[in-house]
């Protein structure tokens, strides 16, 4: 640059006109901008550095019909997500699966079979406790079978027992009669052979002990309507019968070869056969001979 300003000073002054005086010309203002002198360097300011930019990858072109394939980061959370409800789902069904419902229950035949299962031997003398009908306690198979009859026949009756099987008790219930003539009183042509139990047609009888009817008649001799029990379980070395006379028509409620048992409803109290008056007639037998039956019954009711 300084040389061209040098050059265009030489060509000038060489193209004067010829004849004009040599007169030292004026010299020439001094430019505001001289590019031949010597420029202080002014620091540029500082400038922020640009950032870095990324070239712009170029765009996928997909074909056309095809799916665009998943970044295998991504799939990889795609299948940390499916992993997941797996999880979820088997740790939610199994503890249902191993529920039993009641229907699917199926019993087994050997309690050896289940290990949880609890066993219990019992000594042969030990003989479970059984309830009937929240009244009586059965021990044992025959006990339990006579509860059984006597349930059914107060269901046929339609009278409920007053007590329990071995029992022996009055064959009146308490309250229900007055005792008037007994074992032995003076009869015409022959003694007494019994003990009458005075009360109301109707009055309900009950078996004096378990046994056997032997004797059902709606007439016996001069008893009238007359019911018999052999008793071998009171019998031991003797034959032990009661005999029950007196009671009204159609009352019975036992038959022959029926077995009962105590406190078991049998009749009702009536006014059949020889007698004055409406009354239980009630006789016991020892081996075939009558014994005062009030003395028996108070040596052995309980």
């Amino acid at each position: 640059m300084r040389e061209a300003a040098a050059q265009a000073t030489t060509a000038a002054q060489t193209s004067a006109p010829a004849g004009t005086s040599s007169a030292p010309a004026e010299p020439a203002p001094r430019p505001l901008f001289d590019p031949t002198a010597p420029q202080a360097r002014v620091p540029a300011p500082p400038q922020a550095p640009e950032p870095a930019t990324r070239s712009a990858a170029p765009a996928h072109i997909v074909p056309a019909g095809k799916r665009p394939r998943r970044g295998a980061k991504n799939i990889g959370r795609s299948t940390g997500a499916a992993l997941a409800i797996s999880a979820l789902v088997v740790g939610t069904a199994l503890p249902a699966l191993g529920m039993v419902h009641a229907g699917d229950a199926k019993p087994t035949t050997s309690a050896a079979a289940d290990i949880r299962a609890q066993s219990f031997t019992a000594a042969g003398n030990v003989l479970p406790d059984v309830q009937v009908h929240g009244t009586f306690t059965a021990t044992t198979p025959s006990e339990l079978s006579a509860m059984q009859a006597a349930t059914a026949a107060a269901e046929r009756s339609g009278v409920a027992s007053i007590a329990k099987p071995g029992q022996v008790i009055y064959p009146m219930a308490a309250g229900s009669y007055t005792l008037t003539d007994g074992f032995g009183a003076a009869r015409t042509g022959r003694s007494h052979m019994g003990q009458d139990f005075a009360a109301p047609i109707g009055t309900p009888i009950y078996a004096a002990a378990d046994g056997c009817v032997t004797l059902s008649s709606e007439s016996y001799q001069g008893y009238g309507v007359t019911v018999e029990i052999a008793h071998p379980a009171l019998s031991g070395s003797n034959a032990v019968s009661t005999l029950y006379g007196h009671m009204t028509y159609g009352s019975r409620a036992v038959q022959a070869g029926e077995c009962v048992t105590a406190g078991q409803f049998i009749g009702r109290v009536g006014d059949t056969g020889w007698t004055v008056g409406s009354c239980l007639h009630f006789e016991v037998h020892i081996n075939d001979s009558a014994i005062d039956p009030l003395a028996w019954l108070q040596s052995n009711v309980f």
